[in-house]
């Protein structure tokens, strides 16, 4: 359970480099953890007493998943406690409940909104019409920023779990072709309202990629993308980072094979490996030199990918970003996992 003492009027966001944000967009290639991230990062926007609204839309059902809570519905669902009682909140939004949403609060149609669902138009249009789907999801997650109440905005921060970095640039500059198409009624003043809000200083892209050649290329890909489209780019959030298991000095030996073979195979023969019952001297030995021979191939493959992980960030440095590491964690993701992985975000300026 997260604790449950701290002072609520600490608020993370004063160290925050991006304090001043409050709608959080995450993207990441598959398999980088994107939604992983994007949950921990809505824990540790709500630390202090906040609220944040966790929205996903790829109807995947992944924070359900993460937070062990039954499936998330069109509506905003509580589903944690963040320290200093803060709290998180779900929404699960789905295209066509967002489009029958859409046409009853600017066209009015009520009960013939439902007659077009059972003949199917929804479907079709959700399905069919170019770009639509895409101007529906985020124009849910526009409306949510923009709610208020007695006592000010809804949610204090917003985490949007995004499509992947392939296809993040379409997705958020959707409205923009909105705009151009059409010229003038709700459906363009909505557009252009949510662009403004994409592109201003509250809203931050941030990126989640793995120390791998293709997810840090489509991460400079991304990063590329959102510049020229005009979108503020947040961080680069570098998951699953593994330590080195040797020594910088270890590791450019093993790298070049210059580690000693023989000192290998003394400590083996000390540590009493390579050992049998009845087995012959010269056995043993060939057991213990089989031993050595595999730890030195082990070790050059590892100094290999720690080589390749450090290339991998000077090419992520590039990108001139704020950038913060999460490690691998060996037992999976679960609950506390995600706590703690908040509480690392939050301590390298990212909440």
């Amino acid at each position: 359970m997260p604790p449950d003492d701290e002072d609520p009027r600490s608020s993370p966001a004063a160290t925050s480099a991006f304090g001043g944000v409050r709608l959080h967009v995450v993207t990441g290639k598959g398999g980088t953890g994107k939604t992983t991230v994007a949950a921990a990062l809505a824990l540790a926007l709500a630390s202090g007493g906040r609220r944040t609204l966790l929205a996903e839309v790829e109807g995947r059902q992944g924070i359900a998943q993460l937070f062990d809570v039954p499936p998330l519905p069109y509506e905003e669902r509580k589903i944690a406690v963040a320290p200093g009682a803060g709290e998180v909140f779900a929404l699960s939004v789905e295209p066509k409940a967002a489009l029958l949403e859409y046409l009853e609060l600017f066209y009015r149609l009520g009960r013939a909104g439902k007659v077009l669902e059972r003949m199917g138009a929804i479907d079709f249009a959700t399905t069919v019409a170019p770009g639509l789907r895409d101007v529906l999801l985020t124009g849910k997650v526009y409306e949510a920023a923009r709610r208020r109440g007695p006592g000010g905005p809804t949610y204090d921060a917003i985490v949007l779990d995004a499509p992947p970095t392939g296809r993040i640039g379409r997705f958020l500059n959707v409205n923009e072709e909105v705009v151009g198409l059409a010229k003038v009624g709700p459906i363009r003043n909505q557009a252009g309202s949510i662009m403004t809000l994409l592109r201003s200083a509250q809203t931050a892209v941030h990126l989640v990629t793995v120390l791998e050649e293709m997810p840090v290329q489509e991460t400079q890909d991304a990063v590329a993308e959102l510049r020229a489209a005009g979108l503020p780019i947040g961080g680069v959030v570098v998951n699953m980072v593994r330590d080195p298991y040797l020594p910088a000095r270890t590791l450019a030996g093993a790298l070049a094979g210059r580690l000693d073979r023989d000192e290998v195979v003394t400590g083996l023969e000390a540590a009493g490996l390579g050992r049998r019952s009845g087995a012959t001297s010269a056995a043993r030995s060939a057991r213990v030199g089989v031993l050595a021979d595999g730890l030195l191939g082990e070790a050059a493959e590892h100094a290999a990918r720690v080589r390749l992980e450090d290339e991998q960030r000077k090419e992520l440095d590039v990108l001139e970003r704020p950038t913060v590491e999460l490690p691998a964690l060996a037992g999976g993701i679960d609950l506390g996992a995600l706590y703690d992985l908040a509480e690392l975000l939050a301590e390298q300026g990212m909440a």
